[in-house]
């Protein structure tokens, strides 16, 4: 069940408040390949002219790490309940998640 364990992603872009929002996907991998995809979408908006744009682990750690809050609900179906989890696991779980996209 590992595999389709939905997912709300809790994010607030600044100190603000209204910057709150949230993304919801069908399973834990969604999720991280929807935070990848915010930080490339920034990176292009910051540099538009730029055809192909790279980064590394640490330049999306530093993303997530400059983000107000960053945190996971996670549905646990053993439980019927969603788990939270916080922003330093949701960056372990991105650096496995990008390890076994780069293995294939």
């Amino acid at each position: 069940m590992q595999a389709n364990r939905h997912t709300i992603v809790l994010m607030q872009s600044s100190p603000n408040r209204a910057t709150r929002t949230f993304m919801d996907y069908g399973s834990i991998s969604q999720a991280m390949d929807g935070i990848c995809g915010l930080y490339e979408r920034k990176l292009k908006e910051i540099n538009p002219t730029i055809q192909n744009i790279t980064y590394d682990i640490s330049d999306l750690y530093n993303f997530i790490d400059g983000l107000a809050d960053l945190s996971a609900l996670i549905f646990d179906h053993s439980i019927q309940a969603y788990l939270p989890y916080d922003r330093l696991w949701i960056k372990h779980r991105m650096f496995q998640h990008l390890k076994r996209l780069a293995s294939q």
